[in-house]
């Protein structure tokens, strides 16, 4: 599928160096874990790879894209497509730029070798403050979107690896 001939705003499309610069990675390493995790253009998709470790209480690796207004109002949903490893990942999305903010997340899962679509709608988005859902917060606001991401912490250690093609904004019904 063509992400330019379907409904929706793209927010990044992988195919031109332009949008894979301004991500920036944020591992466990930021409490003493000892996970890796890179992000790189390879192909014309980006790749989010990397080693999970538990040790030292650790045990997710993250990429996101540096604050910037993403332009989702008047949409429903993410549609975000990937070939994954078989691992189970999350979508995020910040609605303000400091670090200790909410992340809202979506979990989507992945078949090994194989390119698929999530669609995920933003009220199914999840706000959490390292790794513990808020009850108390509100929820996801697309006018606000300022930064988006995927996150791997499935509590396995081993490689991980996701391709991403495009990551797009829609108005599903």
């Amino acid at each position: 599928m063509n992400p330019r001939s379907s409904i929706g705003k793209i927010a990044f499309d992988f195919s031109t160096a332009s949008h894979a610069a301004g991500w920036q990675i944020v591992n466990d390493d930021v409490m003493g874990g000892v996970s890796a995790g890179e992000f790189r253009l390879a192909k014309g998709v980006a790749v989010f790879s990397g080693h999970i470790s538990l040790e030292n209480k650790g045990g997710f690796a993250s990429v996101r894209s540096l604050p910037s207004q993403q332009s989702v109002s008047g949409c429903n949903a993410f549609v975000i497509r990937i070939c994954g490893d078989g691992r189970g990942y999350k979508f995020t999305a910040r609605t303000e730029p400091e670090f200790h903010s909410p992340l809202y997340q979506h979990a989507f899962a992945t078949t090994p070798g194989e390119w698929q679509e999530s669609r995920l709608r933003f009220e199914h988005f999840v706000p959490t403050f390292r790794g513990r859902t808020l009850i108390d917060a509100p929820p996801l606001d697309p006018a606000n979107v300022l930064s988006v991401g995927f996150l791997i912490s499935d509590k396995q250690a081993g490689p991980f690896r996701l391709k991403i093609d495009w990551i797009k904004s829609v108005s599903l019904k």
